[in-house]
């Protein structure tokens, strides 16, 4: 059942909306190939995620309606499900045309380095992807992180951390730490690199910043967070407000995503939720948000949290647009994109 709401979309998001529908139901096809017992597994799990997710749009507490057993299949066909639709998504995309492209171990961690034409060497985005922590990759949001090295000028290194449900908290995280020292130990000075990601990639940044001052370690010179998750406990009025014009998040059903990756970790513990932790001695912070997502509150008093601990933090928002708008071809992407690239010259 459907939440978010047609006649409060306008048309051009509707037209994308439409395509990535199409994709995806290209991507349920071949993912189970005919298989009717397969098939039925996922309509009656689907259904019922989709009880949960209005239920949850109420107020409700349904934690602990899954099994792990039901997570795994659900995460695995929706991995299937995202990366076969960028794929697709992204062919011809020009934006893609002329990047060179490196796979890389980063310590560990598998990595790209993503290089367009006239970028200066050492001056490195490392950016975390989203996906709810439980799907996600390189692939599915490169054309956003060419975008960054093309407004940039910047190399960027993009990873691929473990996910939840099989890899809960702090996996992600450690795979993240691991990929900034990683770059230090190869020669990268701490001041020429900024940590950057979107929805679920932001909320690692934060942990991620959070990390290195704790340890004691040389921060980078700043954060970029798109559309960025902070609150575990999505305690935000807009979680609910927004639903009908969220056509990215409504319906996906993410309250179990996010037990999946808590795994019994409370959700407001400052470990695993930025918003209540404690953020002095930060670098400056780029928050960029739509009005109209269901995230945006985790946008907005993450903004007013980090403004107490004194950190230098600015907000930028666009009205009736999408989640992680920046990927998709709209005007207010290049707006974005633009704002990111003076942010960004102002720190390096």
């Amino acid at each position: 059942m459907s939440v978010w709401d047609k006649s409060k979309i306008r048309p051009e998001i509707l037209k994308i909306m439409d395509k990535r529908e199409r994709l995806r139901n290209q991507a349920f096809t071949e993912y189970f190939k005919d298989n009717e017992e397969l098939i039925s597994k996922f309509q009656t799990l689907w259904n019922k995620v989709s009880e949960l997710n209005v239920r949850w749009l109420r107020g409700e507490d349904v934690g602990g309606k899954l099994t792990y057993e039901e997570m795994i299949f659900l995460a695995k066909q929706h991995r299937f499900a995202v990366e076969y639709r960028e794929k697709l998504f992204q062919k011809g995309n020009p934006i893609l045309e002329g990047l060179k492209i490196e796979s890389v171990d980063a310590g560990g961690v598998p990595a790209e380095w993503q290089t367009v034409l006239g970028a200066v060497k050492d001056k490195i985005f490392l950016f975390f992807h989203g996906g709810g922590h439980i799907l996600g990759s390189i692939d599915y949001i490169k054309v956003l992180t060419a975008k960054l090295g093309i407004v940039t000028k910047m190399r960027v290194l993009s990873i691929n951390y473990r996910l939840a449900p099989e890899h809960p908290h702090p996996a992600a995280l450690e795979d993240c730490i691991i990929s900034y020292n990683w770059l230090r130990s190869n020669g990268i000075k701490p001041q020429n690199i900024i940590i950057a990601g979107e929805s679920a990639g932001g909320y690692l940044a934060l942990l991620t910043l959070l990390k290195i001052r704790d340890e004691g370690l040389p921060l980078p010179a700043g954060c970029i967070c798109i559309s960025t998750s902070t609150d575990m406990a999505q305690s935000g009025e807009s979680r609910i407000i927004n639903s009908s014009t969220d056509p990215i998040l409504a319906n996906v059903g993410y309250f179990w995503w996010i037990e999946s990756h808590l795994a019994g970790i409370d959700p407001f513990d400052p470990s695993v939720s930025p918003l209540y932790a404690d953020l002095t001695g930060l670098p400056p912070i780029l928050l960029q948000v739509s009005a109209s997502e269901m995230l945006f509150d985790d946008s907005k008093r993450f903004l007013d949290c980090a403004k107490k601990f004194g950190v230098d933090i600015t907000m930028q928002v666009w009205n009736d647009t999408l989640h992680v708008f920046q990927q998709f071809d709209l005007p207010e992407s290049e707006d974005a994109m633009r704002k990111i690239g003076q942010f960004v010259q102002q720190l390096i």
